[in-house]
């Protein structure tokens, strides 16, 4: 049950400590503790709804209801095809918007939409480990304290040289390690199969 609650959440946290992980184009900058603190109480603050301090199920569904409520835009409270095509497209839009003001040429990635769902799916896991990671005492609800805890173990382990300061070629080394560790993962599930 608290999987499920905590996945929710996930992509969040995982939008909110990865920032100190984005290519070097949004993360050029150096990050403090102090600003992985205070970014994880932003997004915190964000995703606490219902205001009581923590991240639970309720949270969740509050979410799940204005998101609901934004794409049913007759508000007979059925999303139709026209809705959900609508939606789809303010949603590129958006995305396209953000991409411009980076500056970021929206071909260079080049992976086309499969990419973009296995990415989507792919963070969605990776956010649910992360946020049942950060809730340090199993009760199924995440405080700010046990947020901002989990981003600054996570700048913790980036910053290599324990500066305080998490660097643009700390980031890249931090992104080569995990696409290692992911690959080496990977071989050894083929070897289990394998053998099997």
């Amino acid at each position: 049950m608290k999987a499920p609650i905590l996945a929710a959440a996930g992509l969040s946290l995982l939008a909110g400590t990865a920032a100190i992980a984005q290519p070097a184009e949004r993360g050029a900058t150096p990050m403090t503790r102090a600003d992985m603190s205070q970014k994880a109480a932003e997004r915190f603050q964000k995703m606490d709804l219902n205001d009581d301090g923590v991240l639970d199920l309720a949270d969740r569904e509050l979410r799940r209801q204005q998101r609901i409520a934004r794409i049913d835009t007759d508000g007979n409270g059925a999303i139709s095809a026209a809705e959900r095509e609508a939606a789809r497209e303010a949603r590129q839009a958006r995305r396209a918007e953000r991409r411009e003001a980076r500056g970021v040429d929206s071909d260079r990635r080049g992976h086309g939409k499969r990419w973009k769902r296995g990415m989507r799916g792919h963070r969605g896991m990776m956010g649910g480990r992360m946020m049942v990671r950060a809730d340090a005492n199993g009760d199924g609800r995440i405080t700010l304290q046990e947020m901002q805890a989990h981003a600054l173990a996570r700048f913790d382990r980036i910053d290599t040289n324990s500066d305080g300061t998490v660097t643009a070629d700390e980031r890249r080394a931090a992104r080569a390690a995990m696409r290692a560790e992911r690959q080496e993962r990977r071989e050894q599930r083929r070897a289990e199969r394998a053998s099997q």
